[in-house]
């Protein structure tokens, strides 16, 4: 599927169950069925910048982040069916708990909020970070949700006190996304200090330091084995770490062929060269 929209695409977001595809293009948001190449609808009721987007577990409910508020869709009918209001600053980060009855939202007024997927209520503000908040997700149990944010830190919380119970200390620039392993026990950060950090929950200590990256890490995942990292930078690569080694195992570039020389390679087309270059071959004089 190829597609060209107007505008600044700022995220998407897929639902395997649905196999729906939400593109997040400035203030509106647009849904494709990727399998058949649909366009489904597309939700415009923003005002402002679209910042994140959701999907509820049952792939029924997109959920949507702007300036301050948050907006829950109907994928069905294209429906606004609730508008939260409370937060100040941008919405950035969104994630539903593992029961789908509440929602996590993170926000550049500093706060995390949990908020009724039934209700719209706003049921805890946390309060701490000193800055930007950038991530928050919950622990696969349900229990704790981190957030990460521009003062540099990754605090864990307690769902349901809200308490701050751990403050995990490392990074030396804003940490943008920070991820739980499957079984809740590690918990992965990645930062504009251009390090993946990897973290013990029982203890809050730093367990690896994962580097290689020549730019800000923007994201992290754990396989579902939960045993090696897949980390993703603005230094334009992937790579894969061992969680137990620190080694980085593959780099996955999206120029292949960076400096490779095709001079005098005879049986390309224009098109041909032209698209090799573009995936970094250089021609004599060009190195």
């Amino acid at each position: 599927m190829h597609r060209k929209f107007s505008g600044l695409v700022r995220s998407m977001f897929f639902n395997s169950q649905s196999k729906i595809l939400a593109i997040n293009n400035f203030n509106n948001v647009e849904l494709w069925n990727y399998s058949i190449d649909k366009h489904l609808s597309i939700f415009q009721e923003h005002s402002d910048a679209v910042y994140s987007v959701a999907f509820s577990l049952d792939g029924k409910i997109l959920v949507t982040g702007d300036s301050n508020n948050i907006k829950f869709w109907s994928i069905t009918t294209g429906e606004c069916l609730n508008t939260l209001e409370g937060h100040t600053n941008r919405v950035v980060s969104l994630a539903f708990s593992p029961d789908g009855k509440t929602l996590a939202s993170g926000s550049f007024d500093q706060t995390l909020r949990i908020w009724s997927c039934i209700t719209g209520e706003c049921l805890l503000v946390f309060i701490g970070h000193s800055n930007s908040l950038t991530s928050v997700v919950f622990s696969p149990d349900g229990k704790v949700i981190a957030s990460a944010s521009c003062d540099h830190t990754v605090k864990l919380w307690d769902v349901n006190t809200g308490q701050c119970i751990s403050n995990l200390l490392g990074h030396n620039s804003w940490v943008m996304s920070v991820v739980f392993s499957t079984d809740s026990q590690l918990l992965a950060s990645c930062s504009r200090d251009q390090t993946v950090k990897l973290w013990n929950l029982q203890t809050g200590e730093c367990i690896n330091t994962f580097h290689g990256h020549l730019s800000w890490v923007q994201s992290v995942v754990f396989t579902s084995d939960n045993q090696t990292l897949i980390s993703g930078s603005e230094d334009g690569t992937i790579k894969l770490w061992n969680i137990e080694t620190g080694e980085c195992l593959k780099t996955l570039s999206d120029r292949p062929y960076e400096n490779m020389n095709i001079t005098g390679v005879k049986g390309l087309t224009n098109a041909e060269i032209s698209t090799l270059k573009a995936l970094g071959a250089v021609e004599d004089g060009e190195m």
